[in-house]
């Protein structure tokens, strides 16, 4: 028998495995070969843990929160609330709100509802989303309430009914929204904002004057209780002149109210004599004469007495200063050099 060489089988290196000690399992003829497997250790977490771990990013719309859980959002990715009353946003004060927020921040969460595209319809807070876009903020908070289209009206009304700035033809318009857009009656819109009926009803009467007196109260150059006295006059035509005579004049309330008297007083028929024209026609006259010549106009009839003598009758034009005086002047044919 041949002899092995002793110097080339240590250069040969060990024999490989035999079928026996494979036995064990392919696991352990590569656990010989690689080595052995470092142990799991308990602080390192699995893979779906550490996936856990790490910040998931924001998705557009929003994700779902739990009911009134404050949220961080974009600002701009908040919808403006088709049921906001107030159209007017004073632009000194949204800027001195931004001021605020960039310096403190939003102390007080802007609401939303979530809605069925899954995006953000603010309902309470639109000037605090104004202001924070102004102030370039990223994110705002904000609180998600789960409600219907009916309370998210009955949300938004109440909150600018609530604050002294909304002018008064902007809140009587968010009372109308809620009484046309849901069937809801002047009790339930007194009962869900907190106020009175007739508080309601005097509200909404405002929206009955005609489009340039409403003007003037929205922008705050007619009060509400010039509005109300307004709403005393049947004629159209007579409340937006008398609205313009408030305006011009700085007439108090109580010297519109007068004026209005004057307007709507009858003709006083004395007892010893008789008109030369009947009241009904002298009435008619003064109307004519007021909507053609677009001013107070008062008629009196001329009486005879009953001892032959004649009073005679009285036409009285009314007219704001010179430049009014000519335009009558000229309307009924006088003209001056």
């Amino acid at each position: 028998m041949k002899k092995s060489n002793p110097f080339l089988k240590k250069a040969a290196g060990p024999k490989p495995p035999n079928r026996r000690q494979m036995k064990g399992g392919l696991g352990t003829g590569l656990d010989s070969l690689l080595g052995e497997a470092p142990a799991k250790s308990a602080a390192t977490p699995s893979a779906p843990a550490a996936a856990a771990q790490r910040p998931v990013p924001v998705q557009r719309p929003v994700p779902a929160q739990p009911a009134n859980a404050v949220i961080e959002v974009p600002p701009l990715d908040i919808e403006r609330s088709p049921w906001q009353p107030r159209t007017e946003f004073a632009e000194d004060k949204l800027n001195e709100l931004a001021d605020s927020i960039r310096a403190n921040g939003v102390i007080e969460p802007v609401v939303c509802r979530r809605r069925a595209d899954g995006k953000l319809e603010l309902i309470c807070g639109e000037r605090r989303l104004r202001a924070a876009v102004i102030a370039g903020r990223k994110l705002i908070p904000a609180v998600v309430k789960n409600v219907n289209d009916a309370t998210a009206a009955t949300m938004s009304v109440t909150e600018n009914s609530q604050r002294e700035d909304l002018n008064p033809i902007d809140e009587a318009e968010g009372y109308r929204l809620l009484m046309d857009n849901f069937s809801f009656t002047q009790a339930d819109v007194a009962e869900r904002v907190g106020k009175s009926r007739p508080a309601i009803a005097n509200s909404t009467r405002l929206l009955e004057l005609p489009d340039e007196v409403r003007e003037l109260v929205r922008r705050r150059m007619l009060s509400t209780g010039h509005a109300k006295v307004l709403l005393g006059v049947e004629n159209e035509k007579d409340r937006i002149i008398l609205a313009r005579d408030c305006v011009n004049e700085s007439l108090t309330v109580r010297a519109l109210e007068r004026k209005v008297a004057r307007l709507h007083a009858p003709v006083v028929e004395k007892k010893a004599g008789t008109p030369d024209l009947p009241d009904s026609y002298v009435r008619n006259l003064a109307d004519e004469l007021r909507k053609h010549l677009g001013c107070a106009v008062r008629v009196t009839s001329g009486v005879t007495h009953a001892n032959g003598r004649h009073t005679k009758g009285i036409l009285e034009i009314d007219f704001l200063d010179n430049n009014d005086l000519d335009r009558v002047l000229s309307m009924i044919g006088v003209k001056l050099d």
